[in-house]
């Protein structure tokens, strides 16, 4: 056969199957010759038995920079190995009492000391039946209070399986949690329903946070690829930055991943605990909610485009508390929320969703949108079942400069905007805690604004939350889709001046929605969208430059507008609100 003119055949030596640094699929190069050594007078190595074994110690692998002098373990050291936190196996002859089998079981002690101190105003109805100075008529009194809160946590956890490059064999987990807290607050009948009580409370708690059997099911590849399932109370988190659904919750979850972890997927069914009112932990005493949660996403690393891990998620949330009457440990009713038609409701609502988190470049980037649909089979304002059509949208944009990080943060959450339709376009979620706009940094994400004059016992928004939603609780309370929706627009930095100290700045303007269930609620012509400025600085220590001591100062003030201080007043005039929040945590 003749080449076309002005080809040339290649040349025969070049190897068609070969590019330098790459291989074409399917091609196997030739083996090198055979190589042949020939050592005359070579010394065979001595045997195994010519080592006298019972006078030469053979450390293992885990414990021999301790044979060597490097290093010698104090069971309170929690900077070098460890036994107590899972640096090397457990020896089994000395804790023959665990009813254990085989080899590699890890063992896992942790500890944490949580301590908050919270000065803060917010504004503070009026009791109707008496206040802490008689006489007074205002309808909100003054604004200042006062929040101490010290949690100790316990966790244990036995590993079988080295977990450095593979998932462990079978995991037992337990975590306990013991919260004390003190709250003073100016005035009565915020803290406790009767009268008669004073205005500070003083209360504890233990709540069980963790208690699960996690077991791995196979491997499905040789870089370990996996299917596991985990039963009993375990933290999930629906999304990267908590919007959706993130807490500890009693279920049953599947997950595992694929292609070397560059896909991975979970599939649980969660049945909600009831929580203690005044530390949120969970209580294990008490009946579960008749509130289920089925969650299934996947999660695809550079999806789209290169460094962006995009998740899909479609949840399903089936609730059927309308006959059941829940009062929380102060006395006041939380479901059904004293709001509307009083009326205990059911519902179902499916979440699907869409999420990112990565880098475009040098802009970091996380993104969620949201669609809530569903039905509402007694809506607070009409009575009869309505449609719930309801969508949010959030993302932050970031940009890194040596140690500094610059960010934006936009958040849209729909509001209902005709209450007596048969369609309800307040979007709320399950349980909210999100990591977004300086979080609990926040005056907004931290505390909870109490809706005085339009219902009882309901907030405008849940503490470590960003959602007016109007419920009677986040913890206890249902997801309510008749709310005046939110949006926020905001900047932000980070500098880490140094390895233990970083410095935070946010600056966060706030509205409602569509304020139409705001004016119905209280019986006004108009009111305006505008919740005013968040603004907030924080500055977080870490003298050992771990995580095991981290001392957090911060403060925010919410600088009010039109909207706000249309709803809210106090006594003293203020139009502004601070918070301050002095965090330390310790942890073992």
């Amino acid at each position: 056969m003749l080449d076309a003119p002005g080809s040339e055949a290649p040349p025969e030596d070049v190897d068609n199957g070969v590019i330098p640094g790459r291989r074409r699929p399917g091609y196997q190069a030739p083996l090198p010759d055979r190589v042949t050594q020939d050592n005359p007078g070579a010394v065979r190595a001595p045997p195994p038995e010519a080592f006298p074994t019972d006078q030469i110690p053979v450390p293992d692998r885990w414990r021999l920079i301790e044979t060597l002098g490097v290093v010698k373990e104090r069971w309170f050291d929690p900077y070098h190995q460890n036994t107590l936190k899972g640096d090397r196996p457990i020896d089994r002859a000395k804790v023959k009492w665990l009813p254990i089998t085989g080899d590699d079981w890890f063992f896992s002690l942790s500890a944490i000391s949580d301590t908050v101190f919270e000065p803060r105003t917010f504004p503070i109805p009026v009791g109707v039946q008496t206040t802490e100075r008689p006489g007074s008529l205002d309808v909100f009194g003054k604004d200042a209070s006062l929040v101490f809160s010290q949690t100790f946590i316990l966790g244990a956890g036995l590993t079988k399986g080295n977990t450095a490059f593979k998932p462990p064999e079978i995991e037992y987990r337990v975590a306990l949690a013991f919260n004390y807290n003190y709250v003073n607050v100016p005035e009565k009948r915020v803290l406790h329903v009767e009268p008669s009580k004073p205005s500070h409370r003083a209360d504890q708690f233990l709540g069980v946070q963790e208690l699960f059997v996690d077991y791995h099911l196979r491997n499905v590849s040789d870089r370990y690829d996996f299917d596991s399932i985990r039963v009993g109370i375990q933290p999930f988190q629906a999304d990267f930055r908590g919007f959706l659904f993130n807490d500890q919750q009693l279920g049953i979850r599947l997950f595992g991943n694929r292609d070397g972890n560059r896909f991975q997927y979970n599939l649980a069914a969660f049945w909600r605990l009831e929580k203690d009112t005044n530390s949120g932990l969970n209580s294990v005493v008490q009946r579960p909610r008749d509130d289920l949660l089925f969650i299934a996403n996947v999660y695809r690393q550079d999806f789209l485009i290169p460094a962006l891990t995009s998740q899909i998620t479609l949840a399903y949330n089936r609730n059927r508390e309308a006959g059941r009457i829940e009062i929380d440990d102060n006395g006041f009713p939380v479901r059904p929320a004293l709001i509307g038609n009083l009326r205990g409701r059911d519902y179902d609502v499916y979440y699907l969703g869409y999420n990112a988190d990565g880098h475009v470049g040098r802009l970091n980037l996380t993104a969620s949108a949201y669609a809530a649909l569903g039905q509402d089979r007694d809506s607070i304002f009409t009575g009869r079942p309505a449609n719930i059509r309801a969508f949010f949208a959030a993302g932050e944009l970031s940009y890194d400069h040596n140690w500094m990080r610059f960010r934006l943060s936009g958040l849209w959450a729909s509001g209902d905007h005709d209450p007596y339709d048969n369609t309800e376009t307040g979007f709320d979620a399950v349980f909210e805690n999100p990591v977004f706009a300086g979080a609990d940094t926040s005056y907004w994400i931290r505390q909870s604004i109490p809706f005085a004059g339009g219902g009882r016992v309901i907030s405008i928004n849940g503490r470590n939350g960003i959602l007016n939603s109007l419920r009677s609780s986040k913890e206890q309370g249902q997801s309510n889709f008749n709310n005046p929706g939110t949006m926020l627009a905001g900047a932000g930095a980070d500098f880490d001046l140094t390895p233990e100290l970083r410095l935070s700045g946010n600056a966060n303007h706030l509205w409602f929605e569509n304020t139409t269930v705001l004016q119905t609620l209280r019986n006004e012509g108009s009111i305006p969208g505008d919740i005013g400025w968040d603004l907030s600085m924080a500055a977080v220590w870490r003298p050992k430059a771990t995580q095991n001591i981290v001392m957090r100062l911060s403060a925010a003030t919410l600088v009010a507008g039109k909207g706000f201080r249309d709803l809210f007043d106090n006594n003293q005039g203020n139009r502004s609100y601070y918070s301050v929040l002095a965090n330390v945590i310790v942890s073992y």
